[in-house]
């Protein structure tokens, strides 16, 4: 058996596991070795001991023909925002450098019970609160398709292992855009479930310990072909022993092929402008579905992009201060106060969006809920099947950079995931999926997004489209000259 089989996606590495082509002890050793020679830094936590010993422990029971799951003997790596027991867990913060939990995160748990070896962890940047993946503890995670670019954040660690070949899938995390831009940068397949689906407890940047997380944070898995997104997704899904849950998940099927879905297209916004590889991109796409018989209609969009985007900044920074302390709130409701009111920018929206009133806070909830009725409406009315947008402005940005450029003109840096945070707030299903190239060689993805607990639908419809893309997921650079 040679390395190439860690190039594979996962569907792939089940059944050579299955046909016993391959123990689980030689595929994560394989791994590993991907690892150990790799320089991206994306894992940057192991205990190769445990895995070794979860690898041994999934191959007994395969020889006995007692599989204990849909992922028995897969070894995958876990983003460093999730906790694992007796494997550290940072989440990228120096106050947590030796954090070391007692217990599994809900999500991480799941994936234990349907035989997943948990072989390490990825890197985030401090409390998954940036853009870039980089903190003082590990460094920065650098893109494999080309180093002087960003992987994004904050799933950036999970994006680039998954493309690299170092791990065949990772448990990343969404709040605003940060599992879907490190995948649209890093080139591989993302999906943010329908919230709700996946417990989000033993997340971090809550404080270790904590039952409740943010009201919009999404767990969610990376891999390199949408056929492992579904099997990850049905495992997800699937509530560990430890839950005392008498609840099963049974998402629909795709209804149809993607030949006879319909499909709307939001191209552009001038809330959030986009550059011409991706309209090029997208442009290809409409043609790709057009071709294969999908309905293909152009739309304004189903929501107004400011409006949405100010309901999401509001009910962003409001989830952010759960854990302030005491002296840092009395802090900001004095900097409140002093505002002047017709002070519009950014940074007063921030403080008063962070010293907002319960009752502000019950009304922005209001409006999000009235904001998931209309995106129901556009869906049911439409009728459409599935919403196609950018999934970012442009290709990964420069490596460390604060600013971003579409097509020469300076934009906010947050509009790399404003097209994302459309459906952050309404916790719709939204799957990131590599389509193209640009000129300079990096990776474009677009968004899928579709009406709730329509996620499968995202996945078929990916899945058929993929062998029309260039498997751009599965062509990663591993290395670099100079």
């Amino acid at each position: 058996m040679t390395t190439d089989l860690t190039s594979q996606p996962v569907h792939v590495q089940l059944q050579a596991l299955d046909r016993r082509e391959i123990s689980s002890r030689e595929l994560l050793d394989l791994h590993l070795d991907q690892i150990d020679a790799s320089h991206v830094n994306a894992v940057i936590t192991r205990d190769d001991d445990a895995a070794r010993a979860a690898a041994h422990a999934a191959d007994e029971r395969r020889a006995r023909n007692e599989s204990i799951g849909t992922l028995d003997g897969l070894p995958i790596t876990i983003k460093d925002s999730f906790e694992t027991a007796g494997l550290r867990t940072t989440s990228g913060a120096e106050d947590l450098a030796d954090h070391v939990p007692s217990c599994d995160a809900d999500a991480v748990a799941r994936l234990r019970h349907q035989g997943a070896v948990i072989m390490g962890k990825t890197n985030t940047p401090a409390c998954c609160q940036d853009l870039h993946t980089d903190n003082a503890l590990f460094g920065p995670t650098l893109n494999p398709h080309n180093p002087k670019h960003t992987t994004g954040g904050s799933s950036g660690g999970p994006a680039a292992a998954v493309a690299a070949h170092l791990t065949p899938a990772d448990l990343g995390s969404d709040l605003a855009g940060s599992l879907r831009l490190p995948a649209h940068y890093c080139g591989v397949y993302g999906l943010r479930p329908t919230h709700g689906l996946i417990p989000a407890r033993g997340h971090l940047p809550r404080p270790p310990g904590w039952i409740t997380s943010s009201d919009m944070v999404t767990p969610g898995p990376l891999a390199r072909h949408p056929r492992d997104l579904d099997l990850l997704l049905a495992a997800l899904t699937t509530p560990s022993p430890d839950e005392y849950s008498p609840w099963s998940v049974t998402l629909p099927t795709a209804r149809r092929p993607v030949g006879q879905l319909r499909v709307a297209v939001w191209a552009d916004d001038a809330s959030c402008p986009v550059d011409r590889n991706t309209t090029d991109t997208l442009a290809a796409f409409e043609g790709t579905l057009a071709f294969v018989g999908a309905s293909v209609h152009r739309t304004a969009g189903p929501v107004g992009f400011a409006e949405s985007l100010r309901l999401f900044e509001q009910l962003l920074h409001a989830t952010t201060t759960a854990t302030t302390d005491d002296a840092a709130g009395a802090a900001e409701l004095a900097a409140a106060r002093d505002l002047h009111t017709d002070d519009a920018s950014p940074g007063a929206a921030i403080i008063r969006h962070r010293t907002q009133t319960h009752r502000a806070w019950f009304r922005a909830n209001e409006e999000r809920l009235r904001l998931q009725q209309t995106w129901h409406r556009f869906f049911a009315d439409g009728p459409y099947d599935v919403l196609i947008t950018p999934a970012a402005p442009t290709a990964a940005i420069p490596a460390g950079s604060r600013s971003l450029t579409v097509d020469g003109v300076e934009r906010s840096f947050f509009d790399q995931t404003g097209w994302a945070n459309l459906t952050s707030h309404v916790g719709l299903p939204s799957l990131v999926t590599p389509v193209a190239r640009g000129a300079d060689g990096l990776p474009i993805g677009l968004q899928l997004v579709g009406p709730a607990y329509s996620d499968r639908t995202l996945l078929v419809m990916a899945e058929q489209l993929a062998p029309s893309l260039g498997g751009i997921a599965d062509g990663v650079v591993t290395s670099w000259s100079g």
